[in-house]
């Protein structure tokens, strides 16, 4: 099954800058001032980086 990253915006505390963003080794995480970060599915290589450093669990690698 394919997984997919996904941003769970209620807990995403949108009060600071995103420190999974900075842990993405293909920049598929992108993020404007203090909002939630997007993800680029397109460079997204699913390795769950991101996932495993988010401190409020707010990214997930769910199966599609």
């Amino acid at each position: 099954m394919q997984k997919r990253l996904n941003v769970l915006m209620e807990k995403c505390p949108q009060s600071h800058p995103c420190p999974s963003v900075k842990v993405c080794p293909v920049g598929a995480l992108s993020q404007v001032g203090f909002n939630a970060p997007t993800v680029d599915h397109d460079k997204c290589i699913r390795c769950g980086k991101c996932s495993n450093f988010c401190p409020k669990k707010a990214l997930v690698l769910e199966e599609q």
